[in-house]
């Protein structure tokens, strides 16, 4: 099956606990003032690509000790049959890989999705495409309604568990704030500057500060209009 990317990232540190998988779904109509990925609202943009390379990396991922799936975007609930097949699909190997390694095996290994759709506007047809999903972000991103809870973007947003896995995994962090390092920074495939995480209000404005002072110029920023 098809599926549209703005790009993967292993290991990504800062959207879940534990070193894991990031896949960024390409396409978002929501627009949310103040996003730091508007690189990723053009549905025609990105690469397109299939959920079995997905897989594929996902699969080397788990091989190398990865701890879970953050699925995020754009706006992945806008490509719903991708993303339905992408859990489903990495659910699969992930319990593939417990059952083969036993008791040493991946454990707590969950798959979390981001998305900016609210609670009462998950249709029948995007809460199919969670069913495999162990907890949800949802929420639009609220520049106005900073918050310092950890992996969420403004107050609003809510961190769900889906599955008595994601309960597990996830009851630790419910109403956790974060501590000073919530971005982490990589040079992607394509030689740019990639940053991996949700800002606090104004971190973003401070990391151009610090990097001109370094005598270090961005010429693009995904976070300006």
């Amino acid at each position: 099956m098809e599926i549209r990317l703005d790009g993967t990232h292993y290991p990504v540190s800062t959207l879940g606990p534990g070193q894991r998988l990031g896949v960024w779904l390409q396409g978002c109509s929501l627009g949310c003032a103040g996003c730091m990925s508007r690189h990723t609202w053009d549905p025609g943009a990105g690469t397109s690509t299939t959920v079995g390379d997905v897989l594929a990396r996902w699969k080397e991922a788990l091989a190398d000790g990865a701890e879970g799936l953050t699925v995020s975007g754009g706006e992945p609930l806008q490509q719903p049959a991708a993303l339905a097949a992408l859990l489903a699909g990495a659910a699969r190997l992930r319990d593939g890989a417990r059952r083969h390694e036993g008791s040493a095996g991946p454990g707590l290994v969950d798959l979390l999705v981001y998305t900016g759709y609210e609670p009462g506007e998950l249709t029948a047809e995007r809460r199919t495409a969670l069913a495999r999903a162990d907890a949800v972000i949802t929420g639009r991103f609220r520049v106005a309604e900073p918050t310092r809870l950890l992996w969420r973007g403004s107050a609003n947003q809510r961190l769900i568990p889906l599955t008595p896995r994601g309960a597990a995994r996830y009851a630790p962090y419910l109403a956790r704030e974060s501590g000073d390092r919530r971005l982490q920074a990589a040079t992607g495939a394509d030689g740019a500057l990639r940053i991996y995480g949700v800002p606090l209000r104004g971190e973003l404005a401070e990391l151009e500060r610090r990097l001109r002072a370094a005598g270090v110029g961005l010429t693009e920023r995904s976070w300006r209009p």
